[in-house]
């Protein structure tokens, strides 16, 4: 049995099973400033942690984490959910209340507010703020960077290079092979893709640095402890890992990178590894509902890793789990479905809007596509039509006439305006359609203000329980490692 959205309000084994009641256990008396246990106690009683995961799903609010939660089976878990500690972070950028990767990465990367576009600097561009990764690589341990996207995205960029602008992508990716980390892991290099093939430069510029340039399993996985690495995986055009829902079997996952930096990186000095889930906020902007849980869940299997080091080591360990910001405005309910959304009806889309989109593109081209052929892959790739498979999948006269409409707008190019936004109109529509057959809505296909989850175990992790700002959370890894000199 699939779950399906759920209001219940009980906790299991730490774990928090509704909004409300994440925003509710705030207030009680077990993160109040009376109950808490202060800061230097905690440091005398519990030590300082050397080993730091920072996990940062983009674009990833709390609605994420249900939507990937309802589609689980009901014996299995997020992982994030189960850690004991829980707060929310505000988000807001220097000079814009919705903020945007870059600016919200360098808050999570150094305590401090920046302007949209900038990465690791401060909102003049006239000081490199120093970042959490480089205070743990001037502290002697070791540094990971992980991201599901290009290694040279915001979010990543934003713990190793200084940049006035995200864009300047052949400035932040030469700055990996100057940053002293050991370990880069996931995506590709956007500077380094022409026409979505690898140029070689950025390689030939990591190898003359010291960093072995390596590619899929089997080189990983001969990988050995107290060498640098830059490692990376099958990409997209712009260097980004596949999606989740789209993913070869024999494809490395965020987890494996995960896993392969923690082996690559343990010593006794400790270690500071940052892993961004990427493509969470990808698909939202696409308003892709079930590609979302499937990037969740990707993401989760990463923070899994980490755990399981945790409980090797829990005295010397902490973990961070937040986002970036809220991407698409996700809704866990829809008007015309009232109260009985079906979110697992979401497990019958079985690629990315993304993918699909291109199959579409290739239909269009080659005119040999009918709508009824379409309605068929409808069928194949969206449930949609499938009736067999749930009831709650069939195609009305109306909704039959709208994808009819979608179709012929894709097959000619016209009438995609406003009612399709940026996307294929037929993709959008038959995304849009199991969205809301599962009870699932977007206010947006853009970044929004709203506030972000944080989950934390081991050592210091009692700092982030409560309500506070994004640049709280990297201030708060900062003084429970003593970081700063």
């Amino acid at each position: 049995m699939m779950k399906r959205f759920l209001c219940s309000s009980e906790m299991l084994g730490g774990r928090l099973t509704g909004i409300l009641v994440l925003i509710t256990m705030f207030f009680t008396a077990s993160c109040s400033t009376a109950g808490r246990v202060q800061p230097e106690s905690v440091k005398q009683a519990a030590g300082i942690p050397k080993y730091i995961f920072y996990f940062i799903g983009d674009g990833m609010g709390m609605a994420h984490v249900k939507i990937a939660d309802a589609v689980l089976e009901d014996d299995q878990v997020l992982w994030m959910t189960t850690l004991p500690v829980s707060g929310m972070a505000s988000t807001h950028a220097e000079n814009r209340y919705i903020t945007g990767s870059a600016a919200a990465g360098t808050a999570l990367a150094t305590g401090r507010k920046t302007t949209i576009g900038t990465i690791a600097k401060n909102g003049n561009h006239s000081e490199n703020l120093k970042t959490i990764a480089e205070m743990s690589r001037d502290n002697g341990m070791r540094v990971g960077i992980v991201s599901s996207v290009s290694i040279d995205h915001a979010t990543p960029a934003c713990f190793y290079a200084h940049a006035d602008n995200r864009s300047m992508y052949s400035d932040i990716a030469v700055q990996m092979a100057s940053s002293g980390f050991d370990y880069f892991g996931g995506g590709y290099a956007r500077a380094d893709l022409e026409d979505g093939k690898p140029l070689g430069k950025l390689i030939t510029i990591m190898q003359d640095s010291g960093y072995n340039v390596i590619r899929g399993w089997e080189a990983l996985g001969k990988a050995v402890p107290g060498q640098k690495y830059w490692a990376f995986e099958n990409f997209d055009g712009s260097g980004a890992l596949e999606y989740a829902i789209d993913r070869a079997p024999d494809d490395l996952t965020l987890a494996d990178f995960t896993r392969n930096g923690i082996r690559l990186l343990d010593n006794d000095q400790g270690f500071f590894l940052m892993v961004e889930g990427g493509k969470i906020d990808w698909a939202s902007h696409a308003n892709d509902a079930a590609t979302v849980a499937h990037e969740v869940v990707d993401f989760d299997l990463a923070i899994a890793e980490a755990l399981e080091f945790y409980h090797e080591h829990p005295a010397e360990t902490l973990i961070v789990v937040t986002a970036d910001h809220e991407c698409g405005g996700l809704a866990l309910g829809y008007a015309d479905k009232a109260y009985e959304s079906d979110i697992g009806l979401l497990l019958s889309q079985k690629l990315s809007a993304q993918v699909f989109a291109g199959k579409v593109a290739q239909w269009t081209e080659r005119k040999n596509v009918s709508f009824s052929m379409a309605l068929d892959s409808a069928k194949v790739y969206f449930g949609l039509g499938n009736v067999q498979l749930d009831s709650a999948l069939v195609l009305t006269s109306e909704e039959k006439m709208a994808l009819r409409q979608a179709y012929t707008a894709s097959m000619t190019g016209q009438n995609v305006g406003q009612k399709y936004g940026e996307g294929d109109p037929l993709t959008v529509s038959l995304t849009k359609l199991l969205n809301h057959k599962a009870g699932i809505g977007w206010t947006t296909g853009k970044h929004t203000a709203l506030p972000v989850p944080v989950f934390a175990i081991g050592q210091g992790a009692r700092e982030f329980c409560g309500i506070y700002d994004n640049t709280d959370i990297a201030k708060k890894i900062i003084k429970v490692a003593e970081l700063q000199p």
